[in-house]
Parts: structure tokens; sequence; C-alpha cells
């Protein structure tokens, strides 16, 4: 059985759905052709295909013979400049005609002359649109506003109106040939970050040192990167030190300290060390091709809004074409109207109904929001999760990882039995049995030791206890450690005079452990995850944005959930939950105030983020099951940058409705003055323009960090 392959290619001249039918006509039939998925707003077509019947050169022929070259490698293609752009120069064609043709008009030369200008503005200025408008007719079965369009300019001309029809054109022309150009802006965000990773890589092979182009990096490749470069894919580090901006991908403003054995991200640049990287991800399957590639699903994913929006569309237009027919038949025939007169107004509202404003209003702003929130580190995967996440009115958050930064360090060290043991001679033993276990508890435990400069001591006949702790035999005598159950129930130990010492450290929210022989523990170590620097500020600045309710849910126990929650500032808490647990609590908390988001680690939360209005992610780059089980991923480990994507969702929103508002009044107010006659075709053509300049304008505004 044959595997399919795929293929995913930028390609030029890729501006917009009409654009994309064309490919999707034209790709129809190739032999061996199994898919064809294509995304407009990234210019972006991915083939599946059968390598024994085709192979990616042919495809990559047919494709340019439709019109859409491709391009080499990861590179997001560019308009071409005005002077080479086939829109655009027929559309100045069509204004130095319309001029021509206005000139003429002014002096004695013969009065034929003039009209004939006039057609040839109207035939060349009008080519690409009125093509656009048969194809969609005939193809698509669709009345666009391209057709209206053509047919106002058609009739207007019919009628005796050749310079009005010729200037119609000429205008509408202007703003067709823009609008690769405006989506081209909206891009930006996209090339930027493709813009982070560097086009070719300096590898290692046997020795010798060479340069390849970036793309063809494949798992295990040993690359260098020297002072000042980025990062082309994944890897560890093998040997040198460094400090790494991860700003680009997470986010986090401050350079992080690297050495040999800890991972870097691709996209991210090195600081003042020269690295050796072993490659853990080829190139196509990096954290930065990810990010890209699901800010580009996420782009043609498509809100409720805008969907609303779209469909309205698709039914409106064919109806302004029936009521402009109306207009032009009803009044001359049953009121004895005058032709001329009802036929122009007729022709007029058909311009100034179009619903060019209307249609463009969301996707031009949701495109922008999408991309500069992933170029901040908020990766939304989404128009609906926009919308969604500017209702948000409660949250749920995660503690350990969320609110907390997930890694607990020793807090205090308490000696109980003088004579069996000090302070240093209890960590010795206790680092001593816990360097086998890959507990995190025993982990941190480890790492004090070494960071107070304590030596291990030599543990013989290490066993793990589970679910309470380990022992191991220290000179011939068992020594255990681990949690308080183990010394009471398991072992048999009185609490007597500890329980005080015990209870101070859990009301602090603090985890003791505990150490000791079969008879009495000799002393306690106190462990505590330390809240995030920002998590406080985050909780606070949620609040002030009308956030009503905010939990924090945990599988810890009562005192560190009460502490940490004390803390944090968060409205309630919840400890001793299970997964399904927290799942049960979100559904609580949507039943309450229907828009909840909850965040989490996007692996152990993953039952609860999908029960959530909103799910997100929160440190996710470079994880796969982080970025795709949540909504919204935010690519560093910093609560804030939630706060950052409610604002930006919130403006979005909000950008859209003046939008909307505005349209729907342009559109109303020109209407009606078509059909009462107070408008011209040009003044028409105006308003019609105009109005499209301006929500474009304000949708670019959320390209803006």
């Amino acid at each position: 059985m044959t595997t399919m392959q795929e293929l995913e290619l930028y390609v030029g001249n890729l501006d917009c759905d009409h654009d994309a039918a064309a490919i999707d006509r034209g790709m129809d039939g190739t032999p061996g052709l199994d898919r064809v998925k294509i995304y407009p707003k990234s210019a972006k077509v991915s083939l599946s295909f059968d390598p024994a019947l085709i192979d990616p050169e042919q495809l990559r022929a047919r494709l340019d013979e439709l019109g859409f070259p491709p391009q080499e490698g990861m590179v997001m293609p560019e308009q071409p400049k005005p002077w080479r752009n086939p829109k655009v120069i027929t559309s100045v064609i069509s204004g130095i005609l319309l001029l021509s043709g206005w000139i003429l008009s002014l002096t004695a030369i013969p009065t034929d002359i003039s009209p004939v200008s006039y057609a040839l503005a109207i035939a060349i200025g009008g080519y690409y649109f009125g093509r656009e408008a048969v194809e969609g007719l005939i193809f698509e079965r669709r009345i666009g506003v391209e057709l209206l369009m053509s047919v106002a300019a058609i009739t207007a001309a019919l009628m005796g109106q050749p310079a009005e029809a010729a200037m119609l054109v000429f205008l509408y022309s202007i703003s067709e040939a823009a609008e690769g150009y405006t989506e081209e802006k909206t891009r930006a965000s996209v090339r930027a970050l493709m813009d982070l990773a560097p086009k070719t890589a300096i590898i290692v092979r046997e020795g010798v040192e060479f340069e390849i182009p970036a793309d063809e990096l494949v798992v295990g490749d040993l690359f260098i990167v020297f002072p000042g470069q980025s990062i082309p894919t994944d890897g560890v580090i093998i040997s040198g030190r460094t400090s790494v901006n991860q700003a680009p991908i997470t986010g986090e403003s401050l350079p992080v300290e690297m050495k040999s054995g800890d991972i870097l991200l691709a996209g991210s640049l090195n600081g003042e060390g020269a690295i050796e990287v072993k490659a853990t991800k080829a190139f196509a399957d990096n954290s930065l091709s990810r990010i890209i590639k699901m800010v580009e699903d996420a782009q043609e994913r498509k809100g409720k809004s805008q969907r609303l929006i779209e469909r309205f569309g698709n039914r409106y237009s064919p109806v302004v074409l029936v009521m402009g027919i109306l207009i032009a038949l009803i009044p001359p025939l049953i009121f004895g109207g005058d032709w001329t007169e009802w036929v122009t107004r007729a022709t007029v509202f058909i311009v100034a109904a179009a619903p060019c404003a209307l249609v463009i209003s969301i996707p031009v702003t949701m495109v922008a929001t999408l991309g500069t929130g992933a170029r901040q580190g908020v990766l939304i995967k989404g128009g609906k999760y926009v919308e969604e996440l500017a209702r948000i009115r409660a949250i749920a958050l995660d503690k350990t990882g969320t609110i907390t930064l997930g890694e607990a360090e020793v807090t205090e060290v308490i000696v109980l039995d003088r004579d069996k043991t000090n302070k240093d001679k209890l960590v010795s033993l206790a680092a001593g049995i816990e360097r086998r276990s890959e507990h995190p508890l025993a982990q941190a435990i480890v790492q004090y030791a070494q960071d107070e400069r304590i030596e291990l001591a030599d543990i013989s006949d290490f066993r793990a206890l589970t679910g309470v702790g380990a022992q191991g035999n220290w000179h011939g005598n068992n020594v255990y450690i681990g949690n308080l159950f183990l010394f009471i129930d398991k072992l048999g130990v009185n609490l007597r005079g500890y329980s005080e010492e015990v209870k101070r450290l859990e009301d602090g929210g603090q985890t003791v452990v505990a150490l000791g022989d079969g008879q009495s523990i000799w002393g306690l170590i106190a462990l505590r995850d330390q809240i995030r620097p920002t998590s406080v500020r985050a909780v606070e600045e949620l609040h002030k944005r009308g956030i009503s309710h905010i939990i924090m849910l945990t599988g810890d126990n009562e005192q560190t959930a009460n502490a940490i929650a004390r803390e944090s500032k968060v409205d309630a808490f919840y400890a001793r939950l299970k997964p399904e647990d927290k799942v049960v609590e979100v559904r609580k908390l949507a039943e309450k105030y229907e828009h909840v988001a909850m965040v989490g680690d996007g692996v152990n939360d993953a039952p609860a983020l999908a029960e959530a209005t909103v799910g997100v992610a929160m440190g996710a780059a470079g994880t796969d099951v982080a970025l795709e089980t949540a909504d919204v991923a935010l690519m560093g480990d910093d609560l804030e940058k939630l706060v950052y994507g409610l604002d930006l969702s919130r403006r979005s929103q909000s950008i859209v409705r003046q939008n909307l508002v505005l349209s729907i009044l342009i559109i109303s107010t020109l209407s009606l003055g078509a059909v009462l006659g107070m408008l011209t075709l040009p003044m028409a053509v105006i308003g019609h323009e105009l109005s499209e300049i301006f929500v474009i304008s304000n949708g670019m505004r959320m390209l803006r960090a």
C-alpha cells in the first residue's frame, strides 16, 4: 500500500479566497494528487500526493503554470513592486485613459474619441475583477461584490454615462490591486517569526565543519552556534556555556544561563558563548516551525462572528442585485417614472449597498490579532478563541507550575534528636538516600546538599517505599526518609513532641519530610514550591479587568493550598484534587459564570483544559502535548501573559464592533441616498472605497503589540 506524502509550499499571488478557488480548480484531476488544502491568509498550499504517480517537482511546475509560483524553503512570498504588479499596472492605465477621456471631452476634438477612451478604461481596469466575477458565477455559483461592480459599470456605460462607469472601474480596481498589499501587511507577524530562524547552520560531521541550509538539519546533527547567532533548530547543548535570549519564542525578557545538557529552542538568540548543540528535532518539526504552523492554522480558523458575516455576505450580494433590478423596473413600469433616472438610481444603489467593508471588517482584524499575539508569546488557536477569551469572567488556575514554579526548595532543616544527628549529618543522610530517587522532593533535597557543599552519605541497600518514601542502610543501620504517614502508620512512631513543629510548618504551606530510624524521628526537612514572582501581580491585574472569580486547583493538602492561595490572592481554592476532580470544579464554575478559562500545564490538566470554555496551557514552548491540547498557549512561564492575551482579545473585539457598526451605518446611509437620488455614481464609489479603507486601517491597529 502506497504511503501518501505531504508537501507544503508558500506560493506567490495567493491573496484571497478567489485565488484559493482558482488553485483548487487548477489542481483538480492532477494524477496522484490526493488532497489540496489552501491557506489564503498565509499564501500556503498543502498537497497530499502519491509519490509513485507524481513527484514534488511536477506539483511545483503545475502551480507555476497556474500563476502561483512556489517559493524556495520556508519563505513567505512578497508582493511584487507596484510597477511590476499587473493589477496595479492595469489600474494605472485605466486611470490614465479616464483622465484622457475627460480632457478630450473638454476640447474641440470629435466627440466620438472620448467615449473610446472611456471604453478602454472600463475594459482594461475591469479585466481582473470582471474575470473574478464571471468565474465566481460560473464555477462557484456565487454572486459577489465583483459581479455587483461589473453590472453597475456596464449598466452605467449602456445608459450613456461612460465617464461615471470608467471612474467606478478605476476606483474599484485600485482597491482590488491594494488587496494583496493589505494581505501582505497582515502576514508581517508570521514573517517576523520566520525570520527568527537562520537560513543556514554550521554542522560538524566526521570532525569537519561546513555550512548547510538550516531546513536540511535532521535529528542527531551536531551544529555550532556562535555568539549573536540564532538557534536553527531545537537541540541540547553538548559543550559550552552561554546566555540565551528566548524572548522571541517565550516572551521571557531576561536571558537565561545555559550549560551542557540544557535544552535550546529554535529561534532563540545565543549570547556571548560559542556552543556545540545536538539537534533533537528536524527543522520542519522544531518548536518555531510548529508555532508558525499553528498560527497559520489559527488564521484560517474562523470565529462565530466571522462565519456569520460571511454567510450574510453570500446571501446579501444576490439580494442587492435583485433589489437593484426591482428599483430599475418597478417605478417606470408601475408609476410611470423616468427610465433613465431609475436605472441610474439602481446602478448607484448596487454600488452603495455592496458589502465590501462589512465582509472584510472581521478577518483583517482577526488575522492581525493572531499574528501579534504569537509574536508576543500568546498563541491563540483561531478567531473563535479570541472571541471566547474576550468574554471570560472566571478563571481556574492549576497550582503547581502555574501559580508556583513547580520546583520544590528546602526552606528549613530542623534537628529533633541531637544525640543521633546534627544539621549537616541530617542533610547528608537524607541526600544520600534521596540521590537514588527520581521524586521532585528527593531531587530538591539533593540539590540543597550540593548547594550547601555537604558531602552525601554513603548509603547501601536503597529501597523505594511506594507512596511514602525510601529507606537505606548506613553503617549497618536502617535509615528511613519520607512523609509522616511512613513513620506513624508504617513504622509506628509516636508523634508526641513533634506535632507542634509539624503543624507550624504545614500551616506555612510547607511539605514536611521526616528522617529517622524505626523507633524515632531524628529531624524534619521542610520544602515548599515557591510562588512565581509574577503570579501575584497577574492575579491582581485579572481582578482589575473584571474577572469576578479566580480559583486555584491543586492536588496538595489543605494547609499548603491555603498558604499558597493566601499569598497569591486568589478568591478560593480546592485541595486534594485528582484530574477528574478538577474537571468537576471547572464544570461548576462554568455553570455559574458561563465563560471560564482553565490554566494548566497542558499535560496533567488536559481533561480540565478541555472542559473549560478556553483551555490555556502555560509554558508551552517546546512542549508538543501542551501546544496540541490547549486553545491558547502561553509560550513562557509567566501568568502575566494571560493578562496580555485577555487585553489583546478584548481590544480585538472592540475594533471588530467599531468596524461592524461603521460599515452598517455607511452602507445604510449610501443605500438610502442612492434610492432617494441624492448620490451620483462617483459619490457612491468614493464612499464605498473610503469605508473599506477605514475598516482595514482600523483592523490593522491590532498589528501593534
